[in-house]
C-alpha cells in the first residue's frame, strides 16, 4: 500500500537512468539570470532616482523599493497554483511578459518627471507589476528545478536557482550605475522592457516538466506546514531589504561609492551558495539556518557601526555569506512533507513570507531612517536577524527531539536485552 502511494505521488518526470546532476539546471539558471538583471540594474539607482532625481524622501524610497515585494505577496499563491496547474515553464514565460510591461510603465513615468507626485505614482505601479512578474518567474523556476533534482535535493535546487537571481543582482548593480550615470533612468526603463522579451526567446524552446496530478492540497494545510520556517526566513530578510534599499544611500552619506555594498553582498551570497548549498540537505535545514542567521547578524552590525568603507564592505560580505543559506535551509523544513502536486503552492506560500518582510519591512525601515538616521536601519535589521535565529533554534530543538527518541528506540530494539525480553515475553525473536 505504501509503495503504491509513493508511486502516485512521484514527480511527473522520467526517473530512469542516473540521478540528474546540477548541469540539468543550467538552462533554467541562465534564464533566471537574464530575467533578474532587470531588477539588479535598478537596485543601486532607483533610490537615487527617487531621492535625488525626483527630490522625494527616504520613506518614499522605501515605499518604491518595497512595493515590488508587496505586490509579490498577493501573487505568490497565484503563481504557485499556476505552476502546479499549467507547468513551471508556462509560469516563467507569463512572469517575463508581465515584467516587460513593468518596463513600459518605467518609461511612462519619465514623461511626468516635472510632476514628481505623478511620476512616482506611475513608478510605484511599475514596481508592483514587476513584483508580480518576479513572483511568477522565480516560483516557476524553483518548482522546475525541484522537479528535476527531486525533493531530496531541495536545498541544492533552491540554492542554485537563487544564486542565478543574486548573480544577476551583483552583475546588474555596476551595469545599472553606469547606465544611469551616462543615460539616466531612461536606460534602466528600456533595459527593463527588452531583457524579459529576450529571455522569453530563451525559455520557450526548453523542455518542460509536465504539471503534477490535479489533486491539490488546501492552502490552509500548506500554510500550516510552512509558516514557522517562513516567519524565520522573513525576519532574516529584513537585513536583505536594508542592504538592497539603503546601503547605497548609507555609503553615499558617508562619502563612499554607492554600488560596491550590494555587489559585495551578492558575490559573497553566490559563492556561499555554490560552495555550501548542499549543507542543509546533509546536516539539516534548521541547523544550517541557525548558524547562518547569526553570521548575517554580525555582518549587518558591521555595516551599522563601520567607521570606514573597508569594514562596511566586510560586513556586507559577511551578511551575504550568512543570508545565503537561510532561505534554502528553512526551505528544506518547509517542503519536506509537501506532495509533488502542491510544491508550487508551497513554494509560493513560503516565499510570500519573504515578500511580507520586504514589502512592509522596507518602508518601515525607510520611516525609521527618516527619524533616526540611516544607521538605525541596520541596527533594526540586526535585531530582526537575532529574532530569526531564535525561531531557527526552536526548530532545531523541535526537530531534534523526535529524532533523538527514534535513535534511542532503534538502539534499544537492536540490543540483546530487547531480544531476550521479546523472546521471554512473546516467544519471538527481536528485530
Amino acid at each position: 500500500m505504501r509503495n503504491n502511494e509513493r508511486d502516485q505521488r512521484s514527480e511527473p518526470i522520467d526517473r530512469r537512468g542516473p540521478p540528474p546532476s546540477i548541469t540539468a539546471l543550467l538552462p533554467i539558471i541562465a534564464a533566471v539570470f537574464i530575467a533578474f538583471l532587470v531588477i539588479g540594474i535598478a537596485m543601486p539607482v532607483l533610490p537615487l532616482h527617487v531621492h535625488h532625481g525626483l527630490g522625494l524622501g527616504t520613506f518614499l524610497v522605501g515605499l518604491i523599493a518595497g512595493s515590488q515585494f508587496a505586490a509579490a505577496i498577493l501573487s505568490r499563491v497565484w503563481a504557485g497554483r499556476h505552476a502546479d496547474a499549467h507547468g513551471a515553464r508556462h509560469a516563467v514565460i507569463a512572469g517575463l511578459v508581465i515584467a516587460a510591461a513593468a518596463g513600459l510603465l518605467y518609461l511612462l513615468s519619465l514623461s511626468f518627471i516635472t510632476a514628481p507626485a505623478i511620476s512616482v505614482t506611475i513608478l510605484l505601479f511599475g514596481r508592483a507589476l514587476l513584483g508580480v512578474g518576479e513572483s511568477f518567474i522565480i516560483t516557476g523556476a524553483q518548482s522546475w528545478g525541484l522537479a528535476i533534482l527531486g525533493v531530496q535535493n531541495t536545498s541544492r535546487a533552491l540554492a542554485f536557482v537563487g544564486s542565478a537571481m543574486f548573480a544577476a543582482f551583483a552583475a546588474g548593480a555596476p551595469v545599472g550605475s553606469a547606465l544611469y550615470a551616462r543615460y539616466g533612468f531612461a536606460a534602466i526603463a528600456v533595459a527593463t522592457t527588452l531583457l524579459p522579451v529576450a529571455t522569453v526567446l530563451w525559455v520557450a524552446p526548453l523542455r518542460s516538466v509536465s504539471p503534477a496530478a490535479r489533486m491539490r492540497t488546501g492552502l490552509l494545510k500548506v500554510m500550516a506546514a510552512v509558516w514557522v520556517p517562513g516567519l524565520a526566513s522573513a525576519l532574516s530578510s529584513i537585513g536583505f531589504g536594508a542592504v538592497t534599499a539603503f546601503s547605497a544611500l548609507l555609503f553615499v552619506a558617508r562619502g563612499w561609492a554607492a554600488w560596491p555594498a550590494f555587489t559585495t553582498f551578492a558575490l559573497a551570497f553566490i559563492l556561499t551558495r555554490i560552495l555550501l548549498g548542499h549543507l542543509a540537505d546533509r546536516f539539516g535545514g534548521a541547523k544550517v539556518a541557525l548558524v547562518s542567521v547569526l553570521v548575517e547578524a554580525g555582518g549587518l552590525a558591521s555595516i551599522w557601526l563601520a567607521p570606514w568603507s573597508a569594514l562596511a564592505l566586510a560586513g556586507a560580505a559577511l551578511s551575504g555569506v550568512g543570508y545565503s543559506l537561510v532561505y534554502p535551509g528553512l526551505g528544506v523544513e518547509a517542503f519536506r512533507l509537501m506532495p509533488p502536486q502542491s510544491r508550487g503552492l508551497a513554494m509560493g506560500a513560503y516565499t510570500a513570507f519573504l515578500d511580507v518582510a520586504l514589502g512592509f519591512g522596507t518602508p518601515a525601515l525607510g520611516f525609521l531612517g527618516d527619524r533616526a538616521g540611516l544607521g538605525a536601519v541596520f541596527g533594526a535589521s540586526v535585531l530582526a536577524a537575532l529574532c530569526s535565529g531564535a525561531i531557527a533554534g526552536a526548530l532545531v530543538r523541535k526537530l531534534g527531539a523526535p529524532r533523538a527518541r527514534g535513535a534511542l528506540v532503534s538502539r534499544f530494539r537492536s540490543s540483546p536485552e530487547f531480544a531476550a525480553r521479546s523472546e521471554a515475553n512473546f516467544g519471538i525473536e527481536g528485530h
